[in-house]
């Protein structure tokens, strides 16, 4: 089933492990372009993806298991970086996406993306991080708290939507409006998702970045950090260390943009990423 999202950007699924995976994409026979998102949905790449089109790109924004409008439920052990990096190339290979692969990684999905790339889960081409976890900079304490099981038990429905309503809001800045943040919101109100989520939380560890800087030095592999300069989430100086340290890396501030900088900066940030993978 597909449905139109906005302009040439559809909704649509393909099947993984017996599951329907939903993402959105452009469907049209340029390169394609894969992005992940992390502790939201699709939604956070909406902004870019008629950009990217326009450009002659295949963008494909999937949705994680259990997240967003994709089937299937998270547990402890496939919400892990590695069980997630392992489902995304399944999904590849259902779309039939061989060869050389441009990805993009926001958030947690930023973690999936360093593992497919220094674990040779895909074979990467580009791969670009926007406010995306690096190091041990994460797991911020809004979110932490969640690994606790007695405080998943003890936690209502409406308790973890106002809390994501509060996190939401945050991260969009400047942008954030109540359309929007409903838009956000929306698949929590699945309890299935709310499930999911808070299983790849209690899975979270952010071993997964620090063990992979090494491999990051050594690989030559070009790579685009964009960060809006105001997340209180990802802070912009983690940024700024990665770019640093490791070799290949382009750092694209954008500047009155929080953790989502997509909704804040789309044009900006659309560019820096056409660029980036038409190099």
């Amino acid at each position: 089933m597909s449905e139109i999202i906005e302009s040439t950007v559809l909704r649509t699924e393909i099947q993984v492990d017996g599951e329907p995976a939903s993402y959105l994409t452009v469907e049209q026979d340029g390169p394609a372009v894969l992005l992940l998102h992390g502790t939201y949905w699709s939604r956070v790449w909406l902004p870019v993806m008629d950009r990217l089109g326009a450009a002659g790109l295949r963008p494909v924004a999937v949705d994680l298991p259990g997240l967003g409008r994709s089937g299937g439920e998270l547990t402890l052990e496939t919400g892990t970086v590695p069980a997630l990096a392992d489902w995304v190339a399944r999904f590849a290979s259902a779309l039939k996406l061989s060869g050389p692969i441009a990805v993009a990684g926001h958030d947690i999905g930023g973690a999936v993306a360093q593992h497919l790339l220094v674990h040779d889960r895909l074979e990467v081409s580009r791969l670009a991080l926007v406010n995306s976890v690096t190091y041990d900079s994460w797991l911020v304490s809004s979110v932490a708290r969640f690994r606790d099981p007695e405080v998943v038990a003890a936690t209502t429905a409406d308790e973890i939507l106002a809390a994501r309503r509060q996190a939401v809001t945050q991260a969009l800045a400047g942008a954030a409006t109540e359309q929007r943040i409903t838009d956000y919101l929306d698949p929590w109100t699945d309890e299935r998702v709310r499930r999911s989520w808070m299983a790849m939380v209690g899975a979270a560890d952010n071993r997964y970045t620090r063990d992979a800087v090494p491999a990051l030095r050594q690989n030559a592999t070009p790579k685009l950090l964009i960060w809006g300069e105001d997340d209180g989430f990802q802070k912009v100086e983690y940024a700024e260390r990665f770019a640093s340290e490791i070799p290949h890396t382009t750092l694209v501030r954008i500047p009155d943009a929080g953790h989502i900088p997509t909704e804040n900066a789309p044009g900006q940030i659309a560019r820096a990423l056409v660029d980036f993978f038409t190099a």
